[in-house]
């Protein structure tokens, strides 16, 4: 039987023997993996179903769908029912500049019959709603990659100059 080749200089016994997590990969990083991906399927990190939510004052009831969390670069839908209880001369929203920060707007429909700059942000009128009538707003757009972190505003609903309410909108974004 030949004998084995000496081992190289600095390699001993030891080396050679087989231990059990010796080459396998380590567990708490498949944990930690694991605990990332579940988290993202939960939609912690985004995704799902937005909130409705609703403010209702004497002159109008609006409902809300807008998002909370979102994802950088992803896109995403907004949609605002307002409802008159009351004749409103000029059905509007005053959106501020810090929400739209970073935010690229590619579709709303209806089309605004007026745009307007407002006191820091952007004043959009669609005209006329007599008592009853429902005017249904869908915005589609996109984060820009320099948003991270989030942004914020109050978002006004207004019959012209006049406020009807107001609603805080906060957007919370992951890279």
């Amino acid at each position: 039987m030949p004998d084995e080749p000496a081992l190289p200089q600095g390699i001993g016994e030891s080396h050679r023997r087989i231990r059990p997590w010796h080459r396998h990969a380590n567990p708490a990083m498949l944990i930690a993996l694991a605990t990332l991906l579940g988290l993202a399927l939960a939609g912690t990190f985004g995704g799902g179903p937005h909130p409705v939510r609703v403010v209702e004052t004497p002159a109008m009831r609006l409902s809300v769908n807008f998002p909370e969390r979102l994802r950088n670069g992803e896109f995403f839908e907004m949609r605002a029912e307002l409802t008159a209880k009351q004749e409103i001369g000029d059905a509007g929203l005053i959106i501020p500049a810090s929400y739209w920060r970073d935010l690229t707007i590619n579709a709303m429909i209806p089309a605004p019959a007026e745009e307007k700059p407002a006191p820091g942000g952007y004043q959009l009128s669609w005209g006329p709603l007599e008592a009853g009538e429902t005017l249904i707003i869908k915005i589609d757009g996109q984060i820009n990659p320099p948003l991270v972190g989030g942004t914020a505003g109050e978002i006004a609903v207004t019959d012209g100059e006049r406020e009807l309410a107001r609603f805080p909108a906060r957007l919370k974004v992951y890279p």
